[in-house]
């Protein structure tokens, strides 16, 4: 019933706005791709997976990565934003997008998209998917903390997780850069919660047993992606930093958004 009720309060003015951004493609100048703000993450070594008795098995080893510098966005990617993608590109939309009213859910994350998506708007923003490695690099930082903000357990002041209602872009999703308490060691924004993200690499059960050392990537191939972060409908265990999720990459939902990421030059 909610979603029906939201469907005719919204998707009139939603369509109104995404045909008003369709006509921008005639301005050249007012398309220049995403200028969304990054944060520039050193090139360095950090412990990755965890040992022992933690952790699931396709969490384990632990094992020390080297990545090279690269960004990350600050924000996981709006509904502002994947609009603007829209327009430019005359993509079909993602799942629940009738949904959306930019007017008031434009600093929610988009979700709804599969991985072909997300990896379809990355390289229209001239950047691309993180991978696995730099996605936990990023949350986790260089001192294996638990959740991006450190080992304290999840609050409500921390993240957005556990809502336990049935999904609405107002009532389910928060705006990105809501939580500053909970931000990553690198100033990243919901790197647990709200929305899960995939990252670029194919899921491999056993791929931290023989991983490259430097700058790994994921295994060549798969039947699944990785995900990344929980979202608002996860329990605490599902925020964890090194915790790893798998979907097909032809996946849409109501709790899975994405981020982008760009090599340092």
């Amino acid at each position: 019933m909610l979603a029906v009720l939201e469907f005719m309060l919204w998707v009139i003015p939603a369509e109104a706005q995404l045909e008003r951004l369709r006509k921008l493609q005639k301005e050249p100048e007012a398309i220049k791709g995403d200028d969304a703000p990054m944060v520039m993450i050193a090139a360095g070594e950090f412990a990755m997976g965890v040992d022992g008795t933690i952790g699931l098995d396709d969490e384990r080893p632990r094992h020390t990565v080297w990545l090279d510098a690269y960004r990350m966005d600050l924000y996981e990617v709006t509904t502002s934003r994947y609009a603007r993608f829209l327009a430019a590109t005359g993509r079909t939309p993602p799942w629940l997008w009738d949904m959306v009213n930019p007017a008031i859910h434009g600093d929610r994350p988009v979700i709804g998209v599969d991985w072909h998506d997300a990896d379809a708007y990355c390289r229209w923003a001239a950047k691309r998917l993180p991978t696995e490695a730099e996605w936990e690099k990023a949350a986790r930082g260089t001192d294996e903390r638990q959740f991006p903000w450190g080992n304290q357990a999840p609050t409500a002041e921390l993240a957005n997780f556990a809502v336990g209602a049935r999904f609405s872009y107002s009532q389910t999703l928060m705006p990105v850069g809501r939580y500053e308490k909970g931000k990553s060691p690198f100033g990243l924004f919901d790197m647990a919660g709200n929305a899960w993200e995939w990252v670029q690499d194919w899921y491999k059960a056993d791929y931290y047993v023989d991983s490259p050392a430097r700058n790994p990537t994921g295994p060549e191939e798969g039947q699944f992606k990785v995900l990344r972060g929980g979202s608002w409908s996860e329990l605490p265990q599902y925020l964890l930093t090194y915790g790893r999720f798998k979907l097909p990459p032809t996946t849409q939902n109501s709790y899975t958004g994405f981020r982008c990421a760009k090599s340092a030059m």
